[in-house]
């Protein structure tokens, strides 16, 4: 019974965050209120505070969702430069079809931009991408004299303009388009010439299996 109960409670918690999720992506932060959240969700108002105190408590949350992300980068034996332009397309994937990522990334955007911003979530994203970067320069996949902190954070800074205007301009429809344009005007600036033809700036064959996206022409 208590089983029962957990899977139960459990239900309802996810419905929480998808009717949340719906709701922060159309409206954002400030122009969502926890009656539409509700009536997204499908529950009461009253199940909605047992799991979540405050709307900030469901907005915090969902900005957590993203970085599942990359959850099994700190498991990989050899990460590296293919990680992280794999990374930036599986957030692309994420963007497109996910209505908790483009909400997470929405609520980001909100929160780092206006008063009191937080940067917590670009430093996460710029932690990820600089320990991927780290041993990838060691093996020599990335030009000995750069900086692969501020690479990271020129990367992660990259990524939020260009879905921002892919979501203005074709409402990310282009945006693996121009997440692979920007690795192909990237790649030669930071990777030595020769080693070049080891990235794959679409995504590694394995990434757009996975994503079911078709290989690049």
């Amino acid at each position: 019974m208590a089983r029962v109960k957990q899977q139960r409670a459990e239900i309802t918690r996810q419905a929480i965050l998808d009717g949340a999720a719906i709701a922060f992506d159309a409206a954002g932060f400030g122009g969502t209120s926890l009656s539409e959240v509700v009536r997204h969700a499908g529950v009461t108002k009253g199940a909605l505070y047992f799991h979540f105190p405050s709307k900030e408590a469901l907005a915090r949350t969902l900005v957590d969702e993203q970085f599942q992300i990359s959850a099994d980068v700190p498991a990989l034996e050899d990460p590296g430069l293919q990680t992280v332009i794999d990374l930036s397309h599986q957030m692309a994937f994420g963007l497109r079809g996910n209505v908790r990522v483009r909400a997470a990334i929405r609520l980001v955007i909100e929160f780092g931009s206006f008063t009191d911003p937080d940067p917590s979530p670009y430093n996460t994203w710029i932690e990820t991408c600089r320990n991927c970067l780290t041993p990838a320069q060691a093996r020599g996949d990335v030009l000995p004299s750069l900086d692969v902190d501020d690479l990271a954070v020129f990367l992660v800074g990259s990524f939020t303009g260009i879905q921002v205007t892919s979501h203005v301009r074709t409402h990310r429809e282009d945006l693996h388009t121009r997440i692979t344009d920007l690795w192909d005007f990237l790649l030669p600036g930071i990777v030595p010439a020769s080693r070049i033809p080891r990235f794959a700036p679409a995504g590694s064959p394995e990434c757009r299996a996975e994503l079911g996206l078709p290989s690049p022409a």
